[in-house]
């Protein structure tokens, strides 16, 4: 049994789909590292440090989740935390094919590595954290899409 999954992704900011698919996630791994991909190309909202803060009190309930940053491919970062699995989430048909590419690139990459597509509940599959920020900073409710923690995050971000 895989003990280590690593979730990948810019979680700027972590959404309520991505707080339910590390909730379902938890149980079935000794650990799950919420990986935050820093980028010098993306321009983000939130450091990724602030990132990491976020993540980690929206996700304090859960006593197996690290969270961590890091630059370069994640296949790289999971042989040297000897994870087996990439956790990727599905939101709509959309995201499929990406997804997929992903995951054969990697597989390439790192052939002992799997990748796991998990679907996201009904609730929350039409939420992404770009669609959060444009509702944040036009001044609509974020209540039900982020936890929160990123509610007030969001309010102190946009107002400066």
């Amino acid at each position: 049994m895989a003990k280590i999954a690593v979730y990948p992704g810019s979680f700027d900011p972590i959404t309520m789909g991505h707080v339910d698919i590390i909730n379902r996630m938890s149980p079935m791994f000794e650990q799950v590292i919420v990986l935050i991909a820093q980028s010098s190309q993306k321009q983000s909202l939130f450091s990724a440090e602030e990132r990491k803060q976020l993540i980690e009190q929206s996700l304090s309930h859960l006593k197996n989740i690290k969270v961590d940053i890091f630059e370069g491919l994640t296949v790289d970062y999971m042989k040297r935390v000897n994870a087996q699995v990439i956790v990727r989430g599905l939101r709509a048909v959309v995201d499929f094919e990406y997804e997929m590419t992903m995951a054969n690139m990697n597989k390439k990459l790192a052939p002992s590595i799997e990748t796991m597509l998990v679907f996201a509940s009904p609730e929350y599959y039409y939420i992404s954290s770009r669609g959060v920020k444009e509702v944040a900073i036009n001044g609509g409710a974020l209540k039900g899409l982020v936890p929160d923690t990123v509610i007030e995050a969001l309010a102190k971000k946009i107002k400066k």
